[in-house]
């Protein structure tokens, strides 16, 4: 049976609003080295969906975190929209991730004695114009479960809060690390649709990480990456829909 699809937009190509240049990463344990990232020439447009596919210990999640500034770099470049990361202040790299990047991770890391509104409410102080915690709490399925703690929802649901506590602080980027890794198929698929929703209706900028081959069918464009190197990129004719994905 062939899978449902959405086609892509014909619109013009967006501006990149993520940058990097020759990016180089290396871990160092006393005389050995780890050669994470080598040499990564990378854009991320304003709104696409991405997905950055590759298996354990390719880089990806040492590429996501210098993109989102909770790393940096050993060589290269990092720009955001036209300005410089590279060798910027830790005061400099924490306004970027407060007020431009929001993060979601495999495991959801609430605080379990606040409610799933409360967990989300907590982002909304920190900056200026932030979305409404029951507004974004709706738009990834759960309005009806404002009011219950982590421990009276279920992985899926305790994911899709921690995905709304990423956008509610309105993000240009939601970076997400593996956000279905720890779910069964049905469950990730749920997961996976509140990102799309996110993506398709406030354009947020999105790039999920995954190992998860399926999954790859779903983004606009298909980054793969082994040993550190981008080995393959690829763009989708056409997205399928998160209800056709199996694994």
């Amino acid at each position: 049976m062939t899978a449902a699809r959405r086609q892509p937009s014909t619109a013009a190509p967006p501006e990149a609003v993520l940058r990097t240049v020759a990016l180089t990463k290396i871990y160092r344990m006393g005389e050995l080295e780890v050669h994470a990232l080598r040499g990564i020439d990378l854009d991320l447009y304003g709104g696409e969906f991405l997905v950055l596919l590759g298996p354990s210990g390719s880089g990806k999640s040492t590429l996501l975190n210098i993109l989102g500034g909770l790393d940096v770099p050993t060589g290269g470049r990092v720009y955001y929209r036209g300005g410089e990361l590279t060798g910027a202040s830790e005061a400099e790299l924490t306004r970027y991730r407060r007020y431009h990047v929001g993060f979601v991770f495999q495991f959801y890391n609430l605080i379990p004695s606040l409610t799933a509104r409360e967990n989300v409410a907590l982002v909304t102080e920190i900056v200026p114009q932030p979305f409404p915690a029951e507004e974004v709490l709706e738009l990834v399925g759960l309005g009806d479960r404002l009011d219950h703690f982590p421990a009276q929802l279920s992985g899926g649901e305790q994911q899709r809060v921690a995905i709304a506590r990423a956008v509610a602080k309105r993000p240009d980027l939601l970076l997400c690390d593996e956000p279905t890794g720890a779910l069964d198929c049905q469950t990730g698929k749920l997961v996976l649709s509140a990102i799309e929703t996110v993506n398709r209706e406030l354009g947020t900028t999105t790039a999920v990480i995954t190992h998860n081959v399926p999954i790859a069918a779903i983004g606009d464009r298909v980054v793969t990456l082994g040993d550190g190197r981008i080995v393959r990129e690829e763009r989708n004719r056409a997205r399928a829909t998160v209800e056709s994905l199996q694994w």
